[in-house]
């Protein structure tokens, strides 16, 4: 496919399909059908939710939850988004896609339970590939361009809890990277952070709306399998307030709401299990560690009698994320830590 390529050539390329018109006016509910031959149903399609408000001018908003299927925050406020607006109260178009990866969501599972795909590394994706890598494909050649921002609601899922953050990538020009910290103030998470992830080249929705064109923002809001009323509260005040920063939302939002802005780096910001075994956090979420600071144990119930291994945080920083089965393999993340950006 050469860069001259128009979005239309690469719908006509995808073999999904969106049944409800996503630049109309007004408001408009429906379904992206994934065709999906199965024994139970010859011609059927996996129905995945997506919803259009459209009013005059203004910006051009994409609102995505579900990436990972068991995140359940940003999906629940996407949900009440949903349901709370109407034209009327915005200046512009929205379109939200609340379970990207329907068949996760619906199994409450990170990865796919027909593919075993991680949508958030499937980027760009494959229009003849497996489902989850069909959807990447739809949804970065289909669906991505001609959007201003993109909003990608994550949280801990199953496996970890964060304090509830916003985050976005770092970016080398100043001018954008200070409308992202923008963003970042805008959604007020009690964290937010910039991460020196891969950009152009990255297998994640970050990536995918980098190549776009796409101005995005994330969250990690919370975790560990559960919904908080904090948490959902976080994602839903921080929705509205970050789309009244843009210019798409009309009226009255929620009282803004203060961050601490900080970044992620390398390796050193993270803990690995060393072994498999059973995880003892020496630390709880949000506490200040220094480096060479005990982390955790990993002790081995298969022989008990042997000492459990003791695990140290590489350098200071702040405990932005913990594990939360105990039962751990070697290479799990154990924690990640952020530190504060100066000045």
């Amino acid at each position: 496919m050469s860069k001259a390529s128009t979005p239309a050539d690469f719908t006509a390329m995808s073999r999904l399909s969106a049944d409800i018109d996503l630049t109309a006016d007004g408001k408009a509910t429906g379904f992206v059908r994934v065709p999906h031959s199965v024994h139970r149903s010859a011609y059927g399609w996996i129905p995945i939710p997506i919803v259009r408000l459209k009013n005059g001018d203004g910006p051009s908003v994409l609102m995505q939850a579900g990436n990972h299927g068991d995140e359940w925050e940003g999906q629940i406020g996407l949900g009440n988004l949903i349901r709370s607006l109407e034209p009327k109260d915005i200046r512009g178009r929205l379109v939200i896609l609340p379970s990207a990866n329907f068949p996760a969501a619906m199994a409450g599972q990170r990865t796919s339970p027909i593919d075993d795909g991680n949508l958030n590394r499937s980027f760009p994706g494959d229009a003849e590939g497996t489902i989850t890598q069909q959807i990447a494909y739809w949804i970065e050649h289909a669906l991505l361009p001609g959007f201003d921002y993109s909003f990608d609601f994550h949280s801990g899922g199953s496996s970890l809890t964060y304090i509830p953050s916003a985050l976005a990538p770092r970016h080398a020009d100043p001018e954008r990277m200070q409308k992202v910290v923008g963003l970042l103030k805008a959604f007020g998470a009690p964290v937010s952070y910039i991460a020196a992830a891969p950009q152009g080249g990255g297998r994640t929705f970050t990536s995918a709306s980098y190549r776009q064109g796409v101005m995005s923002m994330g969250t990690e809001l919370g975790g560990g399998g559960l919904v908080t009323p904090a948490s959902l509260k976080v994602a839903q005040d921080g929705m509205r307030r970050v789309l009244a920063h843009i210019g798409l939302l009309q009226g009255p939002v929620p009282a803004p709401s203060p961050t601490r802005l900080t970044e992620i780096g390398g390796d050193d910001y993270y803990v690995y299990a060393s072994d498999g075994g059973l995880f003892e956090p020496l630390v709880d979420l949000g506490a200040e560690v220094k480096a060479g600071q005990p982390a955790a144990r990993i002790h081995f119930h298969h022989t008990p009698w042997r000492e459990p291994e003791l695990l140290p945080f590489k350098r200071d920083g702040l405990v932005l994320c913990k594990r939360v089965p105990a039962r751990c393999e070697r290479g799990d993340c154990l924690f990640h830590l952020a530190t504060d950006i100066a000045g």
